[in-house]
């Protein structure tokens, strides 16, 4: 079992889909995530990408993000995210879209608003990144503080970022996988913080 670990859902259990098609991310990883981006998600937009349980965004909201966008393709994990939302009580700072992540953000781009935080963990095996990467340059989904966030194994390779006009202004490592933090070129004053 999944729990929030801080904020107003502390302690909170949330459930889980059996399988390899999601991975949890760990407590502890969590917590060291949240630790970097606690002085962002008072007041944020967060997208959570490839959602799985829907715990990362739970926890953004716990933490004071006002609103939290949850995609996820998978109908037993959207049914889990749906699950856990009830039992947070955070139905009203939340929306679920049970599609593809390409799809979804074709689909948030014609809304016309930025998100603070985007945070994509893709299964494991699926090579999404860089497609993610592109389909988000350039729409309205990033605005001048965008921070996109990337969970992925520890030797994967985010080289293309630069080409592909981002710049990486954070690395944190753990023991088998990282966080990458981007912003597009032109908002690099993110790295400055």
């Amino acid at each position: 079992m999944l729990r929030v670990i801080a904020g107003s859902a502390r302690r909170l259990q949330l459930m889980t889909v059996d399988g390899k098609e999601t991975r949890p991310t760990t407590d502890r990883i969590k917590e060291t995530l949240f630790n970097i981006l606690q002085n962002r998600i008072g007041g944020s937009r967060f997208l959570d990408l490839f959602s799985g349980s829907g715990a990362i965004g739970i926890e953004a909201l716990s933490r004071g993000a006002a609103e939290a966008v949850f995609v996820e393709s998978g109908r037993k994990q959207s049914e889990c995210i749906r699950r856990n939302i009830a039992v947070t009580r955070m139905g009203d700072r939340c929306r679920l879209l049970t599609k593809d992540v390409l799809a979804a953000i074709t689909s948030l781009d014609r809304e016309g608003r930025p998100f603070d935080i985007i945070y994509m963990d893709p299964p494991y095996g699926s090579d999404y990144y860089r497609s993610v990467f592109l389909a988000l340059r350039g729409t309205s989904l990033i605005g001048d503080n965008t921070l996109i966030i990337a969970e992925a194994d520890i030797r994967y390779d985010f080289s293309f970022l630069e080409t592909d006009g981002y710049q990486v202004v954070r690395i944190k490592e753990y023991k088998t996988n990282k966080h990458i933090f981007a912003c597009p070129v032109a908002n690099n004053r993110i790295g400055e913080e």
